[in-house]
Order: C-alpha cells, then sequence, then structure tokens
C-alpha cells in the first residue's frame, strides 16, 4: 500500500476511493501520510521488526496505516472489526502490539481491550478525539511529523490471524528479508502477472480490509499504479453500480457474493454496464458448480479461482478455460508443491480425498506458539497442513471437498459437507446453508442442515421435506441431512467464511464432539 513512483511523477492520481462518501486520497497525500506516521512509530520506539495493530471497519484512514508499516520495516496486525473486548485483548497481547490504531465506531471496545493489554502504550483514533495521553487523534499525533521518508526505510508486512472458527486465533508470522519498501514479497509479485495488474487499473474491494486477501489485493493494486474503490460493506446492487460508475477493471469476491448477486432480479442485474470489467478473481471457500457456471455465463470467461491459507503454504489457480475443462476445481498448483495424504500419511490415490500437504512456497510460523506450528508440520517436517481435505484429478487439478475439522462420521462413514452445502446453495429457496454433524445414538453423529430461507419463503416442514428430497435427488443419502433448521442470519464472518462452530456446538451442549 505504498504510493512509490506516482507519488512523484503523477501525484495527483488517485490512489484510494471510498465507495459510500466519494472520499479520496491522491498518490501525493498517501505518500506524506504513510511517512508522517512511520516517523511517529519511530518516535515511539517501534523499530524494525516491531509490532502495532489496527482495529476498524473499512474506511478512508486504513490504507495508509497499513503502508505506514510497510515502509518502516513493521508487522501490523489488522483485526477483525467485530471482535468483543476479551477476544481483541488476546489479539493485542498475543501479537505483542505496542500502538493500537482504531476508529471511534471501535474506540470503546479498543479501550476496554487496553485495560487488559499493558504492552499497548498509545491508542490513535483516526476520525475522532482521543484523551490526549493513551488515546490519541491521529492527525493530532503526526502533525509536526514531516512528509517525507523516515531514514531507515525497511520492508514490512502484516502479521495475520487465523479467523479462529476452531479454537483460539493464531498469528502467522513470516521472517522478513532484509529489503526496503520498494522491493514486494516474491508472492505479491508472483499474483500481479497472474491476475494482470496493470497501471492505472481500477480495483473494487468489496471484503473487509483486516482479512488477508483484500489486504493483499489493495497493496498489489496501489504497487502497480492503480485506484483501489473500497467499499464500507458489500451490498449486491450497489457492487454492481459502482463497477459502472467507475469502470471498475480488477475485483475480488467469495462465492456467497457471487450468490448474492445471482439472486438480484434479472431487471437489476441487467441494469448495469459491467464491460469494463477484465478481471474478476473468487477465493475464501469453494464454490458450487452450478454458481459459477451462471457467473461465467453472465460475465464471461473473465473469473479466475484461487486456492491458498493465509499461512501461504502454497498456492493453486485457475482460470476461466482450466475450470470449464475440470469443473468443481480450485486450480493447478503455481507455487509449492502439493501432496495428498491419507491418515498414515501416505499418498491417497488420484480422485480419492486426503489431507492437503504443501511443502511450503514460503516459511511461516504461528507467533511464539511453537506446538501449534509443530501440530501443522509432517513428522520429518518437511511439508504443513491447514487441515483441508482435497484430491487432485487426473491432470493435476485441486478438487476441495471440506475442511478436516468439519468432517462427520456416521456410522464409520466420513462424510464432508460441503457437497451438501454446495448444492442446497443452488435451490431456488434458500439463501444460504450449513451442513454439519449432530449426536446421534445409533449412528454417532448425523448429517444435519442449518438453512436461510430467502425473502418471502415460509421455513416450516414443508419447506424441510422439500429440501431434504432435493438433496436426496442429487446426493448419496448418506451426504443429506435428516433434518433440517432454518435461521433468520447465518454467522458468516465479514469476509464470507462460515463460523460453523457456532452452529454446530449448541448441539453438542452436554457432549464430548466426535470431531475437533
Amino acid at each position: 500500500m505504498l504510493p512509490g513512483a506516482v507519488a512523484t511523477t503523477d501525484p495527483g492520481r488517485i490512489a484510494v476511493i471510498m465507495a459510500g462518501s466519494g472520499q479520496t486520497i491522491t498518490y501525493s497525500e498517501l505518500e506524506k501520510r504513510t511517512n508522517r506516521l512511520a516517523h511517529l512509530f519511530r518516535q515511539q520506539g517501534l523499530n524494525r521488526l516491531g509490532h502495532y495493530a489496527i482495529f476498524m471497519e473499512n474506511n478512508a484512514r486504513y490504507v495508509e496505516c497499513c503502508g505506514a508499516g510497510l515502509r518502516a520495516g513493521l508487522y501490523y496486525t489488522p483485526i477483525n472489526s467485530y471482535l468483543g473486548v476479551d477476544e481483541l485483548a488476546y489479539i493485542l497481547n498475543n501479537s505483542r502490539s505496542k500502538i493500537l490504531i482504531t476508529s471511534q465506531a471501535r474506540l470503546e471496545v479498543a479501550q476496554a481491550a487496553m485495560a487488559q493489554a499493558p504492552g499497548v502504550t498509545l491508542c490513535l483514533v483516526v476520525d475522532g478525539p482521543g484523551d490526549g495521553k493513551h488515546v490519541r487523534t491521529l492527525d493530532d499525533a503526526v502533525a509536526d511529523l514531516p512528509g517525507t521518508p523516515i531514514t531507515d526505510q525497511w520492508l514490512g508486512t502484516a502479521m495475520l490471524y487465523s479467523s479462529g472458527t476452531t479454537g483460539r486465533p493464531k498469528g502467522i508470522v513470516r521472517p522478513l528479508p532484509d529489503a526496503g519498501p520498494d522491493e514486494d514479497l516474491p508472492v505479491a509479485k508472483f499474483l500481479q502477472s497472474l491476475w494482470l495488474y496493470r497501471d492505472r487499473m481500477m480495483y473494487l474491494s468489496p471484503a473487509p480490509l483486516y482479512h488477508s486477501a483484500p489486504q493483499m489485493a489493495v497493496a498489489m493494486t496501489i504497487r502497480a499504479g492503480g485506484t483501489a474503490v473500497i467499499m464500507e460493506h458489500f451490498d449486491a446492487q450497489a457492487y454492481l453500480a459502482l463497477i459502472e460508475r467507475h469502470k471498475v477493471t480488477h475485483s475480488q469476491l467469495v462465492p456467497t457474493m457471487f450468490s448474492r448477486l445471482l439472486k438480484l432480479p434479472e431487471e437489476v442485474r441487467s441494469r448495469y454496464d459491467l464491460s469494463s470489467l477484465e478481471v474478476a478473481i473468487h477465493a475464501a471457500a469453494p464454490c458450487p458448480v452450478q454458481v459459477k457456471e451462471q457467473m461465467i455465463d453472465w460475465w464471461g470467461p473473465i473469473i479466475h479461482e484461487y486456492y491458498g491459507a493465509t499461512e501461504g503454504l502454497g498456492f493453486t489457480a485457475c482460470n476461466t478455460p482450466e475450470w470449464l475443462a475440470h469443473k468443481g476445481t480450485v486450480g493447478r498448483v503455481v507455487l509449492g508443491d502439493i501432496h495428498i495424504l491419507d491418515e498414515e500419511m501416505n499418498p491417497s490415490p488420484k480422485g480419492e480425498p486426503g489431507t492437503i500437504w504443501f511443502k511450503t512456497a514460503s516459511p511461516f510460523e504461528y507467533f511464539e506458539d511453537e506446538a501449534k506450528t509443530k501440530e501443522s508440520r509432517s513428522p520429518d517436517g518437511s511439508m504443513s497442513t491447514v487441515g483441508d481435505v482435497g484430491y487432485l484429478d487426473d491432470d493435476g487439478f485441486l478438487h476441495l471437498t471440506d475442511r478436516k475439522t468439519f468432517m462427520i462420521i456416521s456410522g464409520g462413514m466420513n462424510i464432508y459437507p460441503q457437497e451438501c452445502e454446495n448444492l442446497l446453495i443452488t435451490h431456488p429457496k434458500v439463501t444460504d446453508a450449513a451442513v454439519f454433524g449432530v449426536p446421534n445414538e445409533d449412528l454417532g453423529e448425523e448429517v444435519k442442515a442449518v438453512v436461510q430461507a430467502t425473502p418471502g419463503v415460509v421455513a416450516d416442514k414443508a419447506l424441510e421435506a422439500e429440501l431434504i428430497a432435493f438433496c436426496r435427488a442429487n446426493l448419496a443419502h448418506i451426504k443429506c441431512p435428516r433434518s433440517i433448521d432454518f435461521t433468520d442470519q447465518l454467522p458468516r464472518l465479514p469476509t464470507g467464511k462460515l463460523y460453523k462452530r457456532a452452529l454446530r456446538d449448541p448441539y453438542w451442549a452436554g457432549r464430548k464432539s466426535r470431531i475437533s
């Protein structure tokens, strides 16, 4: 998120546009702001490899708050802005952050968390007053500092945390090379080429900036000399309107966003000119085949898919023609060395699901957690996994089936619920769906679905029977839900990731789950 040479050669070029307010930041302004904040970091004793945290919603100041760390050689931790006090305090302490940057909207939670995080010595508020001591307004704190670079610039990077859907979140830290901020990590250079990033591109970011994918995408856009249009929150119709208004060329989404776009009325979908789009990227979860087919029919052969954990173990990717030839794939390996292994660490046959392991493309550790780091490694230490399950087809394209932690064991059979979830979401009366295991005295577990019905649809026993019949008409009966509950809203993180543990745990209350 550094403005680089464009700040000098074309200082008035727009780097950032906030979608809702229309507020803009030029490359020249972004250069000065990141420099001033970098000076403040040094003034506060944050030297190379130091840590700070960012806890706020998408706003115009987010980009500079990351960019200052990138040019000061620091690890910065963007934190999920929906976390509560205890969760925030845990990450502040665990990340050893010295400074916390927040907004007026999140200040109350931030201050309460700081009371449990004595290592945080300063809180900066980007859009409101502080108390003049430990909480200061960002603009006031940097007002007397120069807009020119610090003398000891180094390349920094984000230290992101796993979302914690299966336990305490873990900080993912990578070694930083002895390089200046004009350099970039190798994976970013590779992705810029893969996704056809270019000078003066127009990138639309619909997701929260605390997540790894939008973090990197916005940073790469500015590195390339483009403009990032940042949505404060995702709205399907507003997203289409923004493409037309700003002549957007690139964007990255998650499958739930595709589903919501497709469920707009046809007259709304056809209202907007989307012809400027050159590349649409998606990831974060497997995309149901029917959903992606409909998106390709609508947007054309511009859709790219990838699979890669925040840990950076490895990376697969495919473009539209490759996906059409291998429907359901998340791509072929382009970084790292992939292995599909069974429980005994033996190779799984082609087409047979197993745990996905990589000889890592880039080294990582879980921050100050040797046990978790070791748990992610193979016995000989040569490979790593995040517990995802999938298989390789005959052409070496990877297909995901599920996360190992959500596998259902019913009557001794292993069932991966992703297939059923992908099917349910295609039903016209379903907005969202989750499938997981619940207790069954005879089988150990049985398949349960929780469904968010489409607005206006009555969620009753008749709908339950209809959806179960729909599943049985398309899947083996063992993979289908025996019962379906309904909810007004599934607990998805703003990144699109389903917080399945929150749904599943009440069904296991008072019992010891057979799955972790």
